[in-house]
């Protein structure tokens, strides 16, 4: 560990669920609900591929 790890800003994430609303400006909104439909469509796709392998497994030890 550098003695300069502190001194580093820590990096905020895109979007906090559950995070305050009321100071996002409204195309800040736009760009995080962006951001989470990227991360939705990711997860779906792992998601599919995951039970696809499932089901490649099922299949070839009945």
């Amino acid at each position: 560990m550098s003695l300069f790890d502190d001194d580093r800003p820590k990096k905020q994430p895109a979007h906090e669920i559950g995070a305050d609303l009321t100071l996002i400006s409204a195309d800040e909104l736009s760009q995080r609900i962006g951001l989470l439909q990227q991360e939705i469509a990711r997860l779906e796709a792992e998601r599919d591929r995951k039970s696809a392998s499932k089901s490649a497994a099922e299949n070839f030890f009945r």
